[in-house]
């Protein structure tokens, strides 16, 4: 991520670069408005506590002399091409040269002359010090109503459970953690999913995670937020499924191919009734199709789990599908997929050679289906078992990497 420093350093604060202890970083676009109260109030922290430290402004593209401000109040300022919150935060981080690392929103919502209890949990050897704003207060007007009782504990509640995170308050703008902790982290998000993509790889890593109340005030901007309340809402949560396969494809897939299979198989023996609800072979067509998109997604998790291992992502993984991984291989697949398709496909010869010995007249429709549907579902199932077990054996092939 391209990223040139430029600006005086603070030397009262900073004397040597290896001596540094926390980098503070701000991302900043177009922030003019309260961008030199955040400094002061930073700078007023690091020469109160006697914390060697500095200032890092992670410029955006601001046009609004943003930059010009930064420098005159002593701090240094990073300019960060590449668009979006998770760019400049990163532009910013793999420019700061403290051990630790405070981070926190330019716009005067959180107070950085207060950061005594991010330093007292970093130096006390945890990776990543969240601040957690229900904890410690939201002023009025500091939080628009849907993000305080609806998208923040709902997304933060939503990480917990995927993630067996300890944090309750995922999205908290203000946040320190151990530099190369985090940047060992390889973080790819690039918008204001990098805020959960932190908490999440953190807690996946085994890392030490841990939270302090913090006060959230009514920011001092007279324009309006970067933030879209929908839109952003929709990329964390998304980001939260995405990295959960378990919950959005094994657990959902494995529902449908039960309720499919089992479906399937039993109206090939006669209608299904339940109560005044009666299930016959249109309903069997569409299990049929339920089964297979159910098993797709199975296939998907599986084979999505042991893709992230081999490029090295930390995506939750259990014992039992530990012992599955060492038991499924491309020939496990293919003698599986080859007998479950030649199931299907026995039942299929039988029937036509039924209905060649009847002299190919008519057939009876529903008899036919009952035992076509069920036929065709294995052949189907057969050949995506093959053709899943074909491609674990391209994912076993070692290669060399740069």
């Amino acid at each position: 991520m391209p990223a040139a420093a430029h600006g005086q350093q603070n030397w009262s604060t900073v004397t040597r670069s290896d001596e540094i202890e926390l980098s503070i970083v701000m991302p900043c676009l177009n922030e003019a408005e309260t961008l030199a109260i955040c400094i002061d109030k930073a700078q007023g922290y690091l020469d109160r506590s006697g914390v060697v430290g500095e200032i890092v402004i992670a410029d955006n593209g601001s046009t609004d002399g943003s930059q010009q401000i930064a420098i005159a109040h002593g701090a240094r300022v990073v300019d960060v091409e590449s668009k979006g919150y998770g760019n400049a935060l990163m532009g910013g981080i793999t420019a700061s040269r403290g051990t630790y690392v405070i981070m926190g929103d330019a716009d005067d919502s959180y107070d950085f002359s207060t950061l005594d209890p991010f330093v007292e949990r970093l130096r006390a050897g945890d990776d990543l010090v969240m601040g957690n704003r229900f904890r410690g207060g939201i002023e009025p007007g500091a939080m628009p109503p849907l993000h305080k009782y609806l998208g923040n504990p709902v997304l933060s509640w939503i990480g917990r459970v995927l993630f067996r995170s300890p944090i309750k308050d995922f999205h908290c703008g203000l946040r320190g953690f151990r530099r190369q902790s985090m940047l060992d982290l390889h973080l790819q998000a690039t918008g204001m999913e990098f805020a959960s993509e932190m908490v999440v790889k953190s807690t996946l890593g085994g890392a030490k995670v841990s939270e302090v109340p913090t006060t959230l005030k009514k920011d001092g901007r007279s324009r309006p937020p970067h933030l879209r309340s929908w839109r952003d809402g929709w990329r964390h949560l998304r980001f939260l499924l995405i990295f959960s396969p378990r919950w959005l494809f094994l657990i959902p897939g494995a529902v449908a191919f039960v309720i499919g299979l089992l479906g399937t198989l039993l109206i090939t023996f006669g209608p299904l009734v339940f109560g005044d609800i009666g299930l016959d072979i249109s309903s069997q067509v569409y299990l049929a199709a339920l089964t297979v998109v159910g098993y797709q997604a199975v296939i998907f998790a599986i084979l999505t789990k042991i893709y992230a291992q081999h490029e090295g992502f930390q995506i939750p993984r259990g014992r039992n599908f530990d012992r599955l991984q060492k038991r499924i291989s491309l020939e496990s697949g293919a003698v599986v997929g080859l007998l479950v398709f030649l199931v299907g496909l026995v039942i299929g010869i039988v029937q036509f050679a039924s209905w060649a010995g009847s002299g190919f007249g008519p057939q009876d429709a529903a008899a036919t289906m009952r035992l076509a549907t069920p036929a065709s579902l294995l052949m189907i199932l057969g050949a995506q078992t093959i053709m899943a077990g074909l491609f674990l054996g391209v994912l076993s092939v070692g290669v060399k990497r740069r």
